[in-house]
């Protein structure tokens, strides 16, 4: 993998950027579709190509380890063969998932015991398991097994888990570097900074981090139900330590003006499910702002859901004639909203690399969070 960065935004920390892997090329800021499953929700792989145009996508290896298996995965050739997606893909440890599973699950040193919960089997993962299992899903982008600390968290919980996510990630990083891929193409490991909100633990954690000398690096625990402005901040003291030449990936983050303040601090990679698990429920993201097209205000507004974006789909179904399907139950609404939100995303996140190479991208961003945050 090889980072490019390509300019900077003189008044604030934002950055432009490309990032090239064995399958292509990843120019950022970007945001990532979550394709938990080995599946973007809602959502073709054709359409993530055209009229979404995502450039890399995300898959879960918790999800994927249970089901369909890594014999399936192995027998197919990697997830890239095995959904027909020929792009990057980033696959993250499966730490959230296990240790959301907080009434089914032991952490210990040696590793995490946990419960399925598809049919209840018990699962060991270790960091060295856990190398191997994302090897044989055959991302891109693996990261690094680590213990996501929920919010709020009592400071002494929260340094003895980064202690011991530091301690994984060397048993990570061993592994990873005694083993080879399985598919013929290269893949890369990157680390993940905790230390909750505790700024002096986000400090040591990010030193930790980067002294690694890794190929890119993430930001975990944050997006964890904390207050916003504390994302910010913490966001802010891990971007301000992250080496200037690498990749630095915020984790599950977030809304649109999250993200558009996450870039403005110096994040290059996002990811979050809220596009595609709010479609389903009737909410829009638009240029303009927030659409509930459940509203009745929609019922007969047959203008175009979005025409500014650029997207077919945006452009091509009215706002009344989706309102009718998401109130019908219709199961081409989720379709449609889930594309047309994952559409914004990519537009947003393009248009803010627009802005940072043009030098504006400062009262661009101004504008654009005021609008991206009001609810129509």
């Amino acid at each position: 993998m090889k980072f490019t960065l390509q300019h900077a935004d003189p008044q604030t920390k934002a950055r432009a950027g490309k990032l090239e892997t064995d399958h292509g090329t990843i120019l950022t800021p970007i945001f990532m579709p979550v394709g938990t499953a080995g599946s973007v929700k809602a959502v073709h792989q054709h359409e993530l190509l055209d009229p979404i145009h995502a450039q890399i996508i995300l898959g879960n290896t918790y999800h994927l380890y249970l089901r369909p298996g890594l014999d399936i995965l192995e027998k197919a050739g990697g997830l890239h063969r095995f959904m027909g997606w020929d792009r990057p893909i980033l696959t993250d440890s499966g730490g959230y998932q296990v240790f959301s599973l907080s009434g089914t699950r032991k952490i210990k040193e040696e590793g995490v015991m946990f419960k399925s919960h598809i049919d209840g089997s018990k699962h060991h993962f270790t960091p060295e398991n856990v190398m191997d299992i994302q090897r044989t899903i055959g991302a891109d982008i693996i990261m690094a097994f680590d213990e996501c600390t929920p919010y709020p968290c009592e400071y002494g919980y929260a340094r003895k888990s980064m202690e011991m996510t530091h301690r994984w990630l060397k048993r990570c990083m061993n592994r990873f570097d005694e083993t080879e891929g399985k598919y013929g193409y290269s893949q890369t490991l990157f680390p993940i900074v905790q230390g909750s909100v505790y700024k002096d633990l986000r400090v040591q954690s990010a030193q930790f981090i980067a002294d690694q000398g890794r190929e890119g690096n993430a930001i975990g625990g944050l997006s964890v139900g904390e207050p916003a402005e504390m994302m910010y901040e913490m966001t802010e003291v891990v971007t301000d330590i992250l080496p200037k030449d690498k990749p630095r990936y915020l984790m599950g983050v977030g809304t649109p003006a999250n993200i558009l303040e996450c870039i403005a601090l110096g994040v290059d990679m996002f990811d979050c499910v809220m596009p595609t698990r709010n479609a389903r429920n009737g909410m829009l993201f638009t240029s303009e702002g927030i659409i509930n097209i459940r509203n009745e205000k929609w019922k007969d507004d047959f203008s175009p859901i979005d025409p500014a974006i650029g997207s077919s789909v945006s452009s091509f179904y009215s706002k009344a004639y989706l309102r009718h399907l998401t109130i019908s139950k219709e199961i081409l609404a989720a379709q449609i909203a889930s594309i047309h939100n994952l559409s914004f995303y990519l537009w947003l996140v393009g248009e803010a690399r627009e802005h940072i190479l043009a030098g504006d991208f400062a009262s661009w961003k101004t504008e654009m969070v005021k609008k991206v945050s009001t609810r129509l």
